[in-house]
């Protein structure tokens, strides 16, 4: 998640990192850290289209935003190291898994908005208000079209078949997307048939897991397999990005969202929540409501890919040409607690 992505809104990009806040709000200045011109941002996204947000939340409040980047297991450690001092008044990340770390952690409060809670479907939030998914993304299949047909893709049990020996490109065990999705497996399967999942999974494994999800979906057009698991905004973003040779590979590798247990393709989330110790938590909760927003849907949707947390913000272009499918409606609230168990079907099942 350390692509920069192009943006434009009505404030010139190069305006934004001079109205974002760049220094970094130690512990010990937490009691200065209190200001109603002031949040702090622990954000593990590091996009431009994002920061072209904070800038217009200023523009519209006169609320700087203070941004200090990480991943997110980085910066739940700082925060957890900083305690009751933090300065930290919202924290972002991708996945629920992750945002459930943080909760798990702590290090989130509960959070009562009307804003919020009109905004984001109950299944895409936390049920006690300590996170809210404000950016939705299916975790689906990239295939090479030349070899495969979309039904044989068209439901989650298809990836680990049989046909598919030895023509699957996955990431490791430990990303967190796919701990996701076995999480979600888990649910809605039970656990014995979400194991024989994983053991098809590894036997279908092209070669070990290795890269990100664009490097998956590079290597379906490049047949070092037929099949692959990806998020859908990396293959979006590559369909409609500067890259020349990734908007090729988007010609032959086509996209196919399987349904899981009949009833949509699996969804997570990016999104966030108010810090447990927020100095400013007045702020970080008009910060979070602004991201809500059918502007910033709409923006973070054109500029990243992302389809809306809010059902009722249209899904704009380019996205929107792969908006038309159904989205699993199962929480994904319950992705982090299945965690540990996800990462025990899959170490048993030799998938590192």
């Amino acid at each position: 998640m350390h692509m920069r992505t192009k943006f434009i809104l009505p404030v010139a990009l190069a305006a934004v990192v001079s109205a974002c806040g760049q220094g970094e709000p130690s512990a010990t200045d937490a009691a200065d850290a209190a200001d109603a011109g002031v949040v702090n941002l622990y954000t593990a996204r590091h996009y431009d289209s994002d920061r072209a947000l904070y800038d217009r939340f200023t523009e519209q409040t006169g609320i700087r935003v203070n941004i200090i980047e990480g991943n997110a297991d980085q910066l739940i450690a700082r925060m957890g190291s900083e305690g009751s001092a933090s300065p930290a008044d919202v924290f972002i990340t991708a996945d629920a898994g992750a945002l459930w770390r943080a909760q798990n952690a702590n290090l989130l409060q509960p959070t009562t908005s009307e804003v919020l809670t009109d905004a984001i479907p109950a299944n895409l939030r936390d049920p006690q208000g300590r996170w809210f998914g404000l950016n939705r993304r299916a975790r689906i299949v990239a295939y090479d079209s030349t070899k495969v047909q979309p039904a044989e893709i068209d439901t989650y049990e298809e990836i680990a078949s049989p046909r598919f020996r030895g023509k699957l490109c996955v990431r490791s065990a430990d990303s967190v997307y796919n701990l996701s999705l076995v999480g979600a497996l888990i649910e809605a399967w039970g656990p014995e048939r979400t194991a024989e999942w994983t053991r098809g999974v590894v036997a279908n494994m092209a070669r070990p897991p290795e890269g990100g999800d664009r490097d998956q979906i590079r290597a379906v057009n490049a047949g070092v397999c037929e099949i692959a698991l990806t998020n859908s905004y990396y293959y979006i973003r590559m369909a409609n990005g500067e890259d020349a040779a990734d908007r090729a590979v988007t010609q032959k590798v086509k996209l196919s969202f399987p349904s899981l247990a009949g009833q949509g393709a699996h969804i997570n989330v990016s999104g966030g929540g108010v810090a447990a110790n927020a100095p400013n938590r007045e702020n970080a909760v008009r910060l979070l409501e602004f991201l809500a927003s059918p502007e910033a849907q709409t923006a973070v949707s054109a500029g990243n890919n992302e389809f809306p947390g809010n059902p009722a913000v249209p899904v704009p272009a380019p996205t929107n040409a792969y908006a038309d499918f159904t989205a699993h409606p199962m929480s994904v609230a319950i992705y982090g607690p299945r965690q540990a168990e996800a990462q025990s079907l899959m170490s048993a099942a030799g998938w590192r």
